[in-house]
């Protein structure tokens, strides 16, 4: 008999991927993934770049390149988080191969067996599996509509056990939530955990993507607070704001840290594509990528409102949701105890898809939400769609 490693033997098909073939069906309507519009990619921008390219810098792209990246996009990159706030010259930026990479590593990095980490409920499926793969003991800790519950944090630490190797949290635009994170809920984290040798993994990858200019403010990182006696990991990506087929994330780190990143990388694969990091690096170099995302945010902005403007008209009133200010996602709280694979069932019979609750619970056992995405479906499709889903919830809860 086959015998595979116990952290193999932790894992689990995402719903999410194996939605995936179902969504790509011609007569669903999917409000599964969480891909951006393939109509809203910035083809011309790309072919501009790569027609433009001296015969050595496609050599370079063609080529092995350094593990922790691309000199010239380290430096474009470091400019372009640096416009943002983030402490670029006190840490280090290491290019990864997607950010959910980035997320491996650190995982890598901290995590022995049995070791335990803490995490949000609901929290990233992708994640959550990376932290399973290396026999993390995942704890939750309930999100509410401003970010973490900071008493039943508090309470965790006092009650978890051993200390816990790291907190792993999405700040802004949250997946599956779609919250924002509070000033204060984050200035209460920096005052909970400092000096308590806990790092804080911080996942951001939908912060350009807002549809109020008002909010940006309340939106800094963390990281960009930079708080004393706490190690920030940043993880960032290009999927939201580029292509998710690039494949390219990162993360900026504090030196001590790097070091132990570049090599566990160098074992994974040993560089990130060196096409793709050309691209990216020219992209924000001619300036696209703030015309790009300025671009996009205003299509999300409308699919997202539909969504919302839908999910008023036609859920009934003891489905209560967030009103996402950004982002991809919209987070359906049913009443409590359902069982979100009923529904989807018989959504699914009537040609719509989405994804159910427990995906997202570390726990895999809190069903009684739905995430519904809006990022690639048009709004007259969004407006067909979920008159579907409210009417598979009501089959259901009645």
């Amino acid at each position: 008999m086959t015998r595979f490693a116990h952290g193999v033997s932790a894992l689990r098909s995402s719903e999410i991927r194996d939605l995936m073939s179902l969504a790509t069906s011609p007569d669903i309507i999917s409000f599964s993934g969480g891909m951006p519009g393939n109509e809203l990619f910035p083809l011309d921008k790309i072919d501009n770049i790569y027609q433009s390219l001296t015969e050595k810098e496609k050599q370079v792209a063609m080529q092995y390149g350094p593990t922790n990246g691309l000199p010239t996009l380290l430096e474009s990159l470091s400019q372009y988080l640096e416009k943002k706030g983030l402490p670029v010259g006190k840490n280090r930026l290491m290019m990864t191969t997607g950010s959910l990479q980035a997320i491996n590593i650190l995982a890598k990095a901290f995590v022995d067996p049995g070791d335990t980490v803490l995490v949000e409920t609901p929290s990233f499926i992708g994640a959550l599996s990376a932290f399973r793969s290396y026999e993390a003991n995942l704890v939750s800790v309930p999100l509410q509509g401003d970010g973490i519950d900071i008493e039943a944090l508090r309470t965790t630490l006092n009650t978890a056990g051993p200390k816990p190797k790291f907190l792993y949290f999405a700040p802004n635009f949250h997946n599956p939530a779609g919250i924002i994170y509070s000033e204060e809920v984050k200035h209460q984290m920096i005052e909970l955990l400092k000096d308590q040798d806990i790092p804080l993994i911080e996942d951001d990858v939908y912060s350009d993507l807002y549809f109020y200019e008002e909010d940006v403010p309340k939106m800094t990182n963390i990281k960009t607070m930079d708080p004393e006696g706490i190690d920030v990991c940043f993880t960032g990506s290009f999927s939201k704001i580029l292509g998710p087929g690039l494949r390219l994330g990162w993360m900026l780190v504090p030196e001590h840290i790097y070091k132990k990143c570049e090599l566990i990388k160098q074992s994974m694969d040993a560089c990130s594509p060196s096409f793709s990091q050309v691209i990216a690096d020219k992209f924000i170099r001619n300036g696209y990528i703030y015309e790009y995302t300025e671009n996009v945010r205003q299509e999300y902005k409308k699919r997202g409102l539909a969504m919302i403007e839908a999910l008023e008209k036609y859920l009934p009133d003891y489905v209560s949701f967030e009103k996402p200010r950004g982002g991809f996602y919209i987070w359906l709280h049913l009443p409590k105890g359902t069982d979100s694979s009923l529904i989807l069932k018989k959504a699914i019979e009537k040609g719509v898809v989405f994804v159910t609750g427990k995906t997202f619970d570390p726990d895999g056992v809190k069903n009684d939400c739905i995430r519904v995405s809006f990022c690639n479906t048009a709004t007259d499709v969004i407006q067909k769609g979920i008159p579907v889903v409210a009417e598979a919830i009501r089959e259901v809860c009645g």
